[in-house]
This record gives C-alpha cells, sequence and structure tokens, in this order.
C-alpha cells in the first residue's frame, strides 16, 4: 500500500489550489487523487450558453495545471476510512496519509428529476451545467424566434447558484436583439422566496427580471420533463405543494446536487444531512471529529455559497490550518463564508454579487459601485476572472 503525508481527493479548483500553497509553502509529500485528464474552467459555461464564449477556452489538460512536486494518483477514488487513514482506488489498491484534504466536488444528480436525463440535448432542453451541452444551449436559444422558454433551479445548495438566472438573461436579451422577445414567454422558475439572498442583489435582479418581461415561480421546482408534450411539471411549495404544468420550446434544466455517492456512505460524511457532504466546521474548514481531515469547496458542509471565489478564500484557511494541526498547534485561520456570484445581466453588462455568512455586500474593489450592472464588471467576467484563474489562483498565488 502507498502512502503520503498529505492526501488530496479531488483535483479541480479546490484541489488543485490547495495542492499548489502547500508546495509553495514547502511541503514535499503532496500527493493529489484526480481521474480526468481535463481540467474546465467551469463558470465560462455561462457564457458558453449564452453565445459569449467558446467552449474549448474552458478546458486545458489536467497535466498543464497539476503543480510541480505532487503526485498525481490517475484513478477514482471510492471510498475513505478515516479510522484507517486510508483511501480506496477504483482499482481495488488503497492508499494511506497522515492527513487528508476532500474538495472531490459535487455532484449532479440528474435521475432526480424524472424524464430529465433522457431528454438533455435534444429538442430544446439543455444545460449549462456540462461542458457538451453548453454548446447546445446557445444554439437552442439562437434557433428560437417564438414560444415559450423556461429556465429552472432546485432546491438545496448548488454549485453556482446565479447560473440559473444567468442564463434566462443572457438569452432575454438575444432574443430583445433580435426584436423577438416580444413573441417568447420566459418563465423562470425558483425555489427560494425571493430573487436572491442578499436583499440588495435581489432588488437589482427584480428589476432585471420585470425589464425583460419575465415570468417568475417563486418557492417552486421542476420535479419531471415530458418530451412528447414539451412540457414539465413544476411543484408550488407556497401553495401547498400543488403541481402545475408549464409548457417549453426551449428549456434549461438546472439538475438538484449533492456530494458524491460515494462521500456520503463515508464515515465523513454529515449524518444529519442527506446531502451527505464532509461534516466541517464552516470557519476552520477542519472535520468536526477527524482533526486530521479538511475539507473545502463543494463537497463541504460549510453554508457558503458554492462558488469559485469561496474556494479561492478557502484554500489559504485550509492550508494555513493543515499546517498548524501538522505542527501540533490549534487551527487559527478563519473563513467567513465570502463568495462571489458573477450575475450576467445582459450580454454587456454584469452584477457582482459579493457576500458571506451574514448574507450582506462585502464588497472587493474600492471606489467601485458593485450593487448595480455594470459594463466593466462584464469585463472582468470575461477576461478578467479567466485570467485569474489559469493564472494565479491554480498556482496557489491568489
Amino acid at each position: 500500500m502507498s502512502g503520503h503525508r498529505i492526501l488530496i481527493v479531488g483535483g479541480g479548483s479546490a484541489g488543485i489550489s490547495v495542492a499548489a500553497r502547500l508546495r509553495r509553502a514547502g511541503e514535499h509529500d503532496v500527493a493529489v487523487i484526480e481521474p480526468a485528464v481535463t481540467h474546465y474552467y467551469q463558470p465560462l459555461w455561462t457564457l458558453v450558453g449564452g453565445g459569449r464564449a467558446p467552449v474549448e477556452e474552458s478546458a486545458r489538460p489536467q497535466a498543464s495545471v497539476m503543480p510541480k512536486g505532487v503526485t498525481w494518483i490517475r484513478k477514482a477514488a471510492v471510498s475513505v476510512d478515516p479510522d484507517a487513514r486510508t483511501v480506496d482506488l477504483v482499482d481495488g489498491t488503497s492508499v494511506e496519509y497522515s492527513y487528508l484534504v476532500m474538495c472531490p466536488g459535487i455532484q449532479l444528480d440528474w435521475a432526480k428529476v424524472t424524464g430529465l436525463s433522457d431528454a438533455l440535448g435534444r429538442d430544446g432542453v439543455s444545460s449549462n451545467y456540462r461542458y457538451e451541452l453548453a454548446p447546445a444551449t446557445w444554439s437552442f436559444v439562437r434557433e428560437l424566434r417564438r414560444g415559450s422558454a423556461v429556465f429552472t433551479m432546485p432546491s438545496g445548495p448548488i454549485k453556482c447558484a446565479g447560473a440559473p438566472q444567468k442564463i434566462a438573461y443572457l438569452a432575454a436579451d438575444h432574443w430583445r436583439q433580435q426584436g423577438v422577445l416580444r413573441d417568447i414567454d420566459v418563465h423562470l422558475v425558483l425555489p427560494t422566496p425571493g430573487m436572491f439572498g442578499v436583499p440588495e442583489f435581489a432588488a437589482v435582479l427584480e428589476r432585471v427580471a420585470n425589464r425583460y418581461g419575465i415570468h417568475v415561480h417563486f418557492q417552486s421546482e421542476m420535479t419531471s420533463v415530458d418530451t412528447a408534450k414539451k412540457e414539465i411539471a413544476v411543484v408550488d411549495h407556497a401553495a401547498g405543494d400543488a403541481t402545475t404544468t408549464l409548457s417549453y420550446d426551449v428549456l434549461h434544466a438546472v439538475p438538484p446536487q449533492s456530494a458524491p455517492d460515494w462521500v456520503k456512505k463515508t464515515a465523513l460524511a454529515d449524518p444529519n444531512s442527506p446531502a451527505g457532504y464532509v461534516e466541517i466546521d464552516k470557519h476552520t474548514m477542519q472535520h468536526t471529529r477527524y482533526p486530521n481531515v479538511f475539507a473545502l469547496g463543494d463537497a463541504g458542509s460549510s453554508p457558503n455559497s458554492k462558488t469559485g471565489a469561496a474556494i479561492r478564500k478557502q484554500a489559504p484557511v485550509v492550508v494555513e490550518n493543515l499546517r498548524a494541526v501538522m505542527a501540533g498547534r490549534a487551527p487559527g485561520a478563519r473563513y467567513g463564508g465570502y463568495a462571489s456570484c458573477p450575475l450576467t445581466t445582459s450580454r454587456k453588462h454584469m452584477l457582482l454579487a459579493e457576500f458571506d455568512y451574514s448574507m450582506t455586500p462585502t464588497p472587493s474593489l474600492p471606489y467601485i459601485d458593485t450593487i448595480k450592472e455594470r459594463r466593466d464588471m462584464w469585463y472582468l467576467k470575461r477576461y478578467g476572472l479567466p485570467a485569474l484563474y489559469w493564472n494565479a489562483m491554480l498556482r496557489g498565488l491568489a
């Protein structure tokens, strides 16, 4: 059985950022478990679906982002035994560790919406949550000239909670530019009682939805797709779970999400949550029961919005606290729940929503009013943030 002092499960945004920071801090025995050969900058997929970026820009070889000096274990993890301090791999082998960082990402539960899996990619049904489907979203949006378009969001934590709305605004603005928006009935199905959890940003988004004439269904979610009738079933939780139907010509669907199934079965999972996220202290990112285990990113139980910006703030906290524990000290660094959601409100404007656990705006750019739609923020979304991601965040520099 092979072993490493520090073992990281997951080579996405969180895993690579932590690995790079650990190497820069002088840690030598670091290994990353990651079977994928391609690394994706997923925030770009919204722009791909809206016809504002090519999908190829979002992908690079995984080897190009793996930090030098890190052992890359190119297999999938299937189980963790935190008492034995081992991670089992898909080929039947195991890897021992002294310290573990869990960041295997989030699972897209397509099957929880009846009929959705079979509908994807054809007859107007798509989702920007998959690389190969984001271009199909743009194809369907571009071809629609009249009819009905429905954009849905599931209940529960999801990665990039603004994404279900962003594509609706990009699509509506395209139809406006084409002079056909008046002929398209646009619906946005949200499980929340408002447009956004932060009132200041919710007020802006209400005006955006009104501007495009979007019919917003609050406290509602899609439960099934009927491709033969081209309609979805929608349950309204505010009306005693009454179910109605919405017809569609274009449907952008976001699936329910949870921790990977194999993570749910481990002792690391939060026993009080069916979503099965790794149970951690929301400030220190340390596991609540296993002090040699940390978690961050989409698979952690911390109640922040699951965004890349959150990972960027979590990674230095994890590294500092992990090294403190390794040195026999108590973890002292704290994560305050910071998240950032760059909300594209048109094809040329963006609302940069930054907030923390208190759900109050926490702007990071001095002298710029980010509680309004801005053209300069659009360029940040399209060019600045991808550059920051590839050139700084994944290198442990930001």
